[in-house]
């Protein structure tokens, strides 16, 4: 059965790696990146749970994750944050859009192709990825993790888009720049494809749907996680 529909995640795929926005975002907060990588280890180990997941299916809010960060960092640790600063206004510094890959889906979506984003994200965020991204123009089908209450590699996210779009998993083509959404998507039936760098899915996403080669210019540099 033919693909129709591609399927692509947000964060490190749209956007550039995650490991850049998460450095530019310690420096901005004043924090020692090493630190807060630590931080989000403890947080995780005494909640059960990752901060980001919770507050990506809003099960927490931006405050009370942020609250979880700073109690597991160093006293001095974190003043901006703790002195009003928005976690997402300090992380959307560091995150730019990946125009390259936004260049080769406006290309599929002239040749008929259906797109679709499956993204983990936050409530309090979505103005501002929304303001980065043609979102409108370019997606036929949004599912965000923190509408739904669930996420990525949940199953049940990938059923919740395969029941937007109308469709069955082989008609998807999935892109993820995360190996166990790759994983999950693929157990139900779609083709994934893991997001490493522009270039390289550009051409893998290519050979897959049996169309031309074309990789947009300035597409060296990528998204792995």
């Amino acid at each position: 059965m033919a693909v129709d529909t591609v399927v692509v995640d947000y964060g490190g795929v749209l956007t550039n790696p995650l490991v850049e926005t998460f450095a530019a975002f310690a420096e901005l907060a004043g924090i020692e990146a090493g630190d807060l990588a630590q931080a989000f280890l403890a947080a995780t180990e005494r909640h059960g749970e990752t901060p980001m997941a919770a507050l990506e299916t809003g099960a927490i809010t931006e405050r009370q994750m942020v609250d979880r960060i700073l109690a597991e960092l160093p006293e001095e640790a974190g003043r901006i944050l703790a002195g009003g600063h928005s976690f997402g206004e300090l992380w959307f510094r560091g995150r730019r859009p990946n125009e390259p890959f936004l260049a080769f889906l406006r290309a599929l979506r002239r040749d008929g192709y259906r797109l679709a984003l499956l993204t983990n994200n936050v409530r309090e965020w979505e103005p501002l990825w929304r303001a980065q991204l043609p979102v409108d123009e370019l997606f036929d089908v949004v599912v965000d993790s923190h509408r739904e209450g669930v996420r990525k590699p949940d199953p049940a996210i990938y059923r919740i888009l395969l029941d937007r779009l109308g469709t069955t998993p082989q008609r998807c083509l999935f892109v993820d720049d995360t190996e166990e959404n790759c994983k999950a998507a693929a157990e139900l039936g779609i083709r994934a494809v893991r997001f490493a760098d522009t270039a390289s899915a550009v051409r893998e996403i290519s050979a897959l749907l049996h169309r031309p080669v074309a990789v947009p210019a300035g597409a060296t540099g990528g998204g792995s996680r």
